[in-house]
């Protein structure tokens, strides 16, 4: 889309009406969410979140026609008191990984501010461990805390006490004279 320079001078002062992190990060299977802050003058107005790396051509996934709106994955929420935008993206996949936008529709030209989202990939150990005991929430710290508590914290504390009962045992042990032969006989028969 090309805009004569006139008229890109005219709708610069709009871009800073909406503000939103460069840039967000989420783990594979879990969730993120980005919000997006506007000026008060865009509250009636309605806000959306697009996936594209080109602002013209992006695909639309989630619009406020109300308050809140869920589509699939996606949901998005407006809160007009706050003037902020909040967008939750949940069951992420690797292919989620893009470039996204947090937009206001308006006559004219639409108001934008590009996010990248990054999705980290889901650690096998972990997911092993979360699928096998009741799916913990990812990236949370009660899933690294169980699996430090398993594969560290318990076989170190066990490995201990198991040194501790053996030196126990050859203190308490008597010891011998020298002599390991006993001198007692069997009986031939």
């Amino acid at each position: 889309m090309w805009l004569p320079p006139a008229l890109l001078l005219l709708s610069l002062p709009g871009c800073f009406s909406i503000r939103g992190p460069a840039s967000v990060r989420g783990r594979e299977q879990g969730s993120l969410t980005v919000q997006c802050r506007y000026d008060p003058k865009w509250k009636n107005y309605v806000k959306w979140w697009c996936k594209g790396a080109v602002w013209s051509s992006c695909q639309i996934l989630v619009k406020t026609t109300e308050s809140e709106w869920e589509k699939d994955r996606v949901s998005i929420r407006d809160n007009q008191r706050s003037h902020i935008f909040t967008v939750t993206m949940k069951e992420l996949r690797r292919d989620d990984a893009d470039t996204y936008w947090c937009g206001i529709e308006r006559s004219g030209v639409d108001l934008a501010v590009q996010v990248v989202v990054i999705i980290d990939p889901e650690n096998l150990l972990s997911r092993t461990i979360a699928n096998s005991h009741g799916g913990l929430s990812s990236g949370s710290n009660v899933r690294t805390h169980y699996i430090l508590l398993v594969f560290v914290k318990v076989p170190v504390l066990l490995i201990l006490v198991g040194a501790i009962l053996w030196l126990k045992g050859l203190r308490g042990s008597p010891r011998s004279n020298g002599n390991s032969l006993s001198k007692h006989t069997c009986p031939l028969t």
